[in-house]
């Protein structure tokens, strides 16, 4: 008998628990900033994926992709990215750009890949200060198997990783596009399309909010970490004089960014075999009443 009365109240008290770990679990951690909106892991698998600059272009300004939802305009559309690349030596950079309007365009990030050796190369993806907050430093993880092509043999294409004094650094030689890139036949991708000239095949669609966005951002994160050290050092020297930005987006946005400046935090956090990650944490300020 007394198990049939403890056994309602045990089951409430189980499914009050689930609740909570369910509304935990869907808590927003939003930063405020545009960048919450686009996937930087996203983008990189997305490369991984793609055989030439030109289908990595599609993939990103396709809905089913899920890595862009950024509306920078505020049009009711997500914005169509355009890619962008320019080659210096063994260094090439592809910088992702929203069309925002037929007079601005903004960077929202720039893939940086340099070729270190024969079938050698290392590639990051580095996010725009002004979209999310800070410059964001993306490369692929050390131990995601899934980094390299099907079939890349380690005995006829050399080891996985390269070891260095910051740590372990993944070989992307092995990814499509940049065996593509890299070939002696290879020129320089341009885009072809612009604010008033997009592809036939684009349909724009409406942006989702943040809450239902974020499962989908999420789901890139497990193969690719937020680092402190920037692999491909020419990169910015060859990035910084053709970068882009909006003056509609900066001022939309300045307070957002400004106030992410000043309350974040960022820590060092050493990994396995001295390779530094980073932990970030911003303190919300409460509005006045």
């Amino acid at each position: 008998m007394k198990m049939k009365h403890l056994l309602p109240g045990v089951l409430f008290l189980l499914t009050t628990s689930t609740l909570k770990v369910n509304a935990q679990d869907q808590t927003p951690d939003t930063t405020s900033l545009p960048g919450d909106n686009f996937s930087l892991q996203g983008a990189l698998d997305l490369f991984k994926k793609a055989g030439s600059p030109e289908e990595f272009e599609k993939l990103l300004n396709i809905e089913d992709s899920k890595v862009n939802n950024l509306d920078l305009n505020e049009d009711g559309n997500t914005d169509y990215i355009k890619v962008v690349s320019k080659r210096e030596n063994d260094v090439q950079i592809f910088v992702l750009q929203a069309l925002v309007s037929e007079t601005e365009s903004q960077d929202i990030a720039v893939i940086e890949l340099e070729k270190t050796g024969p079938e050698n190369a290392v590639i990051e993806i580095v996010g725009d200060g002004d979209i999310f907050g800070e410059e964001t430093i993306v490369e692929p993880e050390e131990n995601d198997g899934n980094a390299f092509n099907e079939g890349f043999s380690m005995m006829a294409k050399g080891p996985n990783t390269d070891y260095s004094a910051n740590g372990i650094v993944v070989n992307v030689w092995g990814w499509p596009c940049v065996r593509y890139v890299y070939a002696p036949s290879y020129v320089i991708w341009v885009s072809p399309f612009s604010w008033r000239a997009r592809p036939v095949w684009y349909r724009p669609w409406r942006p989702m909010a943040y809450t239902v966005y974020r499962p989908f951002r999420y789901r890139y994160r497990a193969h690719y970490a937020v680092v402190t050290t920037r692999r491909v050092v020419v990169a910015p020297r060859i990035y910084h004089p053709m970068r882009v930005t909006s003056v509609t987006v900066s001022n939309r946005h300045r307070v957002a960014v400004n106030n992410y400046r000043v309350t974040r935090k960022t820590t060092t956090v050493r990994g396995p075999r001295g390779r530094k990650f980073t932990r970030t944490t911003t303190t919300v300020r409460r509005r006045r009443r």
